[in-house]
């Protein structure tokens, strides 16, 4: 996915002429592209679990989802039933894994035009937010790092909800939390624009 460089306009409308109230962006293949790292990690923790990972099951199960539902799902059908402890573990062992993968780097894989486009959102005075699958503190340590989280005034994180996309909760908690914000946004779903690269984000 590469973002297009261009301002945009004060006033985006959507269809029936309403107007566009805030943009909200899936994080790993939107901001970042990072998805190489994660099914790394994930095969990883498959392989530790003596289990044999597959990149095919991998592309079918885990993108776009949290990673809470991709290694239960993933684990499932090893015939293997975890408790939320014991997942919590392995979700924390992969977070710990993923911030060590980042700073080997030494410069974020972030996709092109994305300070520009952040840029000429926050311009049109069109608040900001991420709607992800991953943990808050991965979405926080790249926000940060690429000096973005200025602009992004709201993240829903995959440790935060419940389900997983397609299910379109994390993007009604972001409208709600939007509206939180500003009051004046009065902003429904239908008034966003989500920005995805993922059939199950779509």
């Amino acid at each position: 996915m590469i973002l297009v460089q261009r301002a945009l306009p004060p006033q985006l409308f959507l269809r029936n002429g309403m107007t566009l109230k805030a943009v909200l962006f899936d994080f790993n293949g939107v901001i970042i592209k990072d998805e190489a790292i994660h099914q790394q990690l994930i095969e990883e923790i498959l392989i530790a679990e003596n289990l044999r990972p597959s990149p095919q099951e991998y592309r079918e199960i885990c993108l776009g989802r949290s990673d809470r539902v991709c290694i239960t799902d993933l684990l499932k059908r090893r015939g293997r039933i975890v408790t939320e402890t014991y997942l919590d573990q392995l979700l924390a062992r992969k977070a710990e894994a993923y911030q060590r993968e980042l700073e080997k780097l030494e410069k974020l894989p972030l996709y092109p035009g994305l300070e520009d486009l952040s840029g000429n959102i926050s311009a049109a005075k069109l608040p900001m937010g991420v709607v992800s699958g991953a943990l808050r503190c991965e979405v926080e340590l790249v926000l940060a790092r690429a000096n973005l989280a200025k602009y992004f005034g709201v993240i829903v994180a995959g440790d935060e909800i419940n389900v997983s996309k397609p299910e379109p909760d994390g993007y009604l908690l972001a409208v709600e939390r939007l509206n939180q914000i500003y009051p004046e946004l009065k902003a429904e779903g239908a008034d966003c624009l989500a920005i995805e690269d993922t059939p199950a984000g779509m």
